[in-house]
C-alpha cells in the first residue's frame, strides 16, 4: 500500500484506518504476536497506528495497553492484565517529559550527576524487572530534545543544560543497549529532529491530549513496527535497481557511457554518485543488490564500469539488462535465488514501471523515488532493511548469491546430478546452539518460511534456553563447498519428553499434543521420544542433501540419549508447502493428518535407515 510508503499520508491513516485494517487483515501468512505498550503519556494513537504497520509488514497484534502515564508502576509491580497477557515484545512510549529529575542551574556537578544516575538507575530497574519476569524482547523510545534551550546554545554543553543532561543519559541508554540483547532502542531524538522539533513538541496536543503532535505518531509507529519486524523476519532482502536516472543521470544506450552524469563533474552526478555509495553500503548490513533494466545487456554493464562509479557489477548478484517486462525480470530473480518476491525492493525512477510492477507482484516494496536528491532519505526512512542484530553471514550475501549462482552454471556441465553434487566438494558442519551462533540460529527461526516444518519463531533468550536445557537435542549445520562458506543454513531441535510429558506439554516450542493423538501414537510409558519443535533450512543450498546429512546426525543423537521414537510434526502455512512430504522420505509413518492440514509423524529410531549424501 502506497499509503506506507515514505512520506507517509498520515491524514488518510488517521481517517480511513477502519478501512484501512480491514484490507490489510485479509493478507495470508499474517504471524500473531502479543505487544505490550507501557506508556509515560497517551498512547491510543501510537496503538492505532502500530497495528496498521505491524499489519502492512504481515504481523497480526494484539495490544496491551497501560494507564496513562503508568508504564513504570506497571513493569515494576505488575499487573493481573499485563503479567496474564504475556507479551511477545514490550514497547515503552517515554518522551522527554517523563525525566523526572533535571537540572537546576544552582546544581553543583556532582548533584547533576546524582540526578542523572538517578534517571538512568531508575530506567535500568525497570528494564531488568520486565526481561526477569517476561524474557521478551524490549523496545525503548531514547529521548529527544525540548523545543526550548534555557541558555540558549550553552544549554547543549554546560553540565547544567536540559540537552546535555538528555544527551548524556541517552548515550547510558546506548551502553545498556549494547550489553543486553533483545533491548533496542526507538530513536525518536531522530524522529523528532527529523520531523521538526518544534512542531514535535506543539504545546496543543501535550495540553489537550497529553500526546506529542499527532502527525508524528504515524513515524513513531512506523519505527516501532520496523524494529519488530525485523526482529520476526519480515526485512526485505534485495534492493532491485534501474540504472537510467535511477543509478546515474542520463540514458546510457543514447547518450553513450561518456555521457552519462555521474561523479564529480556535474552536480547533479554527485548526487547519483552520493546514492551509489549508499547503495553499496547496504551490502555490509545483509542486504543484496540486483538489477533490472530495460537495456542492452552490454550498454548496462559498461554503464556500471564507469570510471566515476561507485557499483561495479561484481556488486550484484543479478543483473537483467533486456527488454522483458520488468516484473517478469523481478520474478525470474526471485526464483532463481530461491527468495519470496516479498523479499525485494524494486527502486526504479519511472513511475508507469513502479506501478506495473505493483500490481503485477503484491508484497514486493515500491518506494516513490521521486528526485534523485531525495532518493538516499526515500530508502532510508522506508525502513526496508532495517537492522536489529548483524551476523557475520550477513556481511557476506552478497558472496553466498554469488556463489550459488556459480553453483548452479557448474551444475549445467554435468549429465549426472551425483556428480555434480561431488564437484561441489561439500563439507558439513554440525554443533550445538554454540553461543557464538545464537544470534544467526535465532535469527534464521524468524527469516525462514519455505523450508520451515513448524514455523516456531523464537527469540535469542528461546534459543539459548533450548540449548541450556539437557533434555534437549540441538542441532546447527554449516555448509562449505569449493564457492563459498554458506555459514549456518539449517536448524533442528527437539526435546526429549516421556509419555506422561507429552500430556503435559514441555518446556518450549511448539507442545502439549492432545490425549487422543497420544494414543494414537502407541508408545509406552517407558518409551523415550524426541519431539522435533525445529527443523528448518535455508532456501540457498536446496537439493543438496544437507537435509539427509542432518537427520543422518539427529538419528545418531537420538540413540546416543536412549531415544526410542522421534515425533516430527509439519504445520502448514502459506509458504511451507514445500515440506509437506518430508518426513515420508526418512521412514516416518504418518499417524495422523488434520482437516487443517497438520501432520504428526512416528520414526521408530532402531528402524532409520541413515542416508548416503554426497558431504563430508
Amino acid at each position: 500500500m502506497e499509503l506506507f510508503n515514505y512520506p507517509i499520508d498520515t491524514k488518510t491513516l488517521r481517517r480511513k484506518k477502519a478501512k484501512i485494517k480491514r484490507e490489510l487483515l485479509e493478507q495470508p501468512n499474517l504471524i500473531e504476536k502479543r505487544v505490550a505498550v507501557l506508556g509515560g503519556s497517551t498512547t491510543n494513537d501510537v496503538v492505532d497506528m502500530l497495528e496498521l504497520f505491524l499489519l502492512h509488514h504481515g504481523i497480526k497484534a494484539s495490544f496491551y495497553q497501560s494507564e496513562y502515564g503508568q508504564y513504570w508502576q506497571d513493569a515494576m509491580f505488575g499487573s493481573p492484565e499485563l503479567d496474564g497477557f504475556n507479551p511477545d515484545v514490550i514497547y515503552i512510549h517515554t518522551t522527554w517529559r517523563n525525566i523526572e529529575s533535571f537540572p537546576q542551574i544552582s546544581d553543583s556537578k556532582e548533584a547533576v550527576v546524582e540526578k542523572l544516575d538517578g534517571e538512568y538507575n531508575r530506567l535500568c530497574t525497570m528494564w531488568d524487572k520486565l526481561e526477569e519476569k517476561f524474557h521478551c524482547p524490549i523496545i525503548q523510545n531514547n529521548f529527544e530534545r525540548p523545543n526550548y534551550r534555557l541558555m540558549g546554545n550553552r544549554d547543549v554543553w554546560d553540565y547544567r543544560g536540559r540537552s546535555n543532561f538528555i544527551m548524556q543519559l541517552n548515550n547510558r541508554i546506548y551502553e545498556y543497549a549494547q550489553s543486553h540483547e533483545s533491548f533496542y532502542v526507538n530513536d525518536i531524538d531522530y524522529l523528532a529532529a527529523d520531523f521538526g522539533i518544534s512542531e514535535w513538541n506543539d504545546a496543543k496536543y501535550w495540553n489537550m491530549y497529553k500526546c506529542i503532535n499527532m502527525d508524528a505518531i504515524p513515524y513513531v509507529a512506523q519505527s516501532v513496527a520496523n524494529i519488530i519486524k525485523s526482529l520476526y523476519g519480515r526485512n526485505k532482502k534485495v534492493l532491485c535497481l534501474d540504472l537510467d536516472n535511477t543509478l546515474w543521470g542520463g540514458i546510457v544506450g543514447d547518450d553513450g557511457v561518456e555521457g552519462i552524469k555521474i561523479g564529480p563533474e556535474v552536480p547533479v552526478g554527485q548526487v547519483y554518485a552520493e546514492f551509489q555509495s549508499y547503495c553499496k553500503s547496504l551490502k555490509d548490513i545483509g542486504a543484496v543488490l540486483a538489477v533490472d533494466s530495460k537495456n542492452d545487456e552490454e550498454n548496462a554493464i559498461a554503464g556500471l564500469n564507469h570510471p566515476d562509479g561507485i557499483l561495479r557489477p561484481e556488486d550484484f548478484v543479478s543483473i537483467k539488462a533486456n527488454w522483458e517486462p520488468k516484473d517478469r525480470n523481478l520474478q525470474q530473480m526471485a526464483d532463481e535465488l530461491t527468495l519470496g518476491a516479498d523479499s525485494f525492493v524494486f527502486a526504479d525512477d519511472n513511475p508507469a514501471e513502479r506501478e506495473i510492477v505493483s500490481a503485477q507482484i503484491p508484497g514486493v516494496g515500491v518506494p516513490a523515488m521521486d528526485g534523485v536528491e531525495n532518493y538516499i532519505k526515500i530508502l532510508d526512512h522506508s525502513g526496508y532493511f532495517e537492522v536489529t542484530n548483524i551476523s557475520a553471514e550477513d556481511m557476506e550475501k552478497t558472496k553466498m548469491y554469488h556463489a550459488k549462482a556459480e553453483a548452479s552454471k557448474a551444475k549445467s556441465a554435468f549429465a549426472d546430478y551425483g556428480e555434480y553434487l561431488d564437484s561441489l566438494e561439500m563439507k558439513a558442519e554440525v554443533t550445538g546452539f554454540e553461543p557464538i551462533i545464537l544470534q544467526r540460529v535465532a535469527q534464521l527461526t524468524n527469516k525462514s518460511n519455505q523450508f520451515n516444518l513448524t514455523t516456531l519463531r523464537c527469540s535469542e533468550e528461546d534459543i539459548k534456553a533450548m540449548e541450556d536445557s539437557a533434555n534437549y537435542i540441538c542441532l546447527a549445520g554449516r555448509l562449505i563447498d569449493k564457492f563459498a562458506d554458506n555459514g549456518i543454513v539449517t536448524v533442528v531441535a527437539g526435546e526429549i519428553l516421556t509419555k506422561d510429558q507429552l500430556h503435559a506439554g514441555g518446556a518450549i516450542g511448539t507442545k502439549k499434543l492432545s490425549e487422543e493423538l497420544i494414543d494414537k501414537l502407541e508408545i509406552s510409558s517407558s518409551d523415550k521420544c524426541l519431539l522435533v519443535d525445529l527443523w528448518l533450512m535455508s532456501c540457498r543450498v536446496l537439493k543438496r542433501g544437507m537435509e539427509d546429512f542432518m537427520m543422518n546426525v539427529l538419528v545418531k543423537k537420538a540413540k546416543e540419549a536412549g531415544v526410542t521414537h522421534i515425533i516430527g510434526r509439519y504445520l502448514p502455512t502459506p509458504k511451507n508447502s514445500m515440506v509437506k512430504d518430508f518426513y515420508d522420505g526418512y521412514g516416518f509413518t504418518l499417524v495422523e493428518e488434520y482437516a487443517d492440514g497438520n501432520r504428526t509423524y512416528k520414526l521408530a529410531v532402531a528402524d532409520y535407515v541413515e542416508k548416503d549424501t554426497h558431504i563430508r
